[in-house]
């Protein structure tokens, strides 16, 4: 698996992007776009990131009908928010790190997950701990 891979960081940063944008849970964000859209951005991400991530984000909510929701991790959070290029790199390196290949199941499964709820905690420091006890945790089922 490529490591660093370009294309899966930018998919998770709309993802992230989206999720604030609309106020949904990331979760919701991947099942409202499923697994062609995710992997349409996936294969597309080297040309879509040459626009405005907010054009693009718009395309993708209107194209899938992402409604806007009430769950709102930024208002909540007490500390220095951590932008959606910060928390994109994070889902990449785990997804990387728990999959031998980027596929869209890998993404919808690690956002699906019990993971994604502990990573858009902004007021813990879950998300900023190093890739290999994320990769544990997510793999024992629980922040160990």
């Amino acid at each position: 698996m490529n490591k660093n891979d370009s294309a899966l960081f930018y998919t998770c940063s709309l993802i992230e992007f989206i999720g604030r944008k609309c106020r949904q849970k990331r979760s919701d964000v991947v099942n409202y776009l499923g697994k062609e859209t995710i992997e349409r951005i996936y294969r597309n991400a080297d040309i879509l990131h040459c626009e405005v991530i907010d054009a693009v984000a718009d395309r993708y909510i209107e194209l899938t009908n992402i409604p806007e929701g009430d769950y709102d991790n930024i208002a909540s959070c007490k500390y220095t928010i951590p932008d959606y290029w910060t928390i994109g790199a994070v889902y990449e390196r785990l997804i990387e790190d728990i999959s031998d290949c980027v596929s869209a199941e890998n993404i919808i499964a690690v956002y699906t997950s019990w993971i994604s709820d502990a990573i858009s905690n902004y007021n813990t420091d879950f998300y900023y701990q190093p890739r290999d006890y994320l990769r544990e945790c997510y793999l024992q089922g629980c922040v160990l």
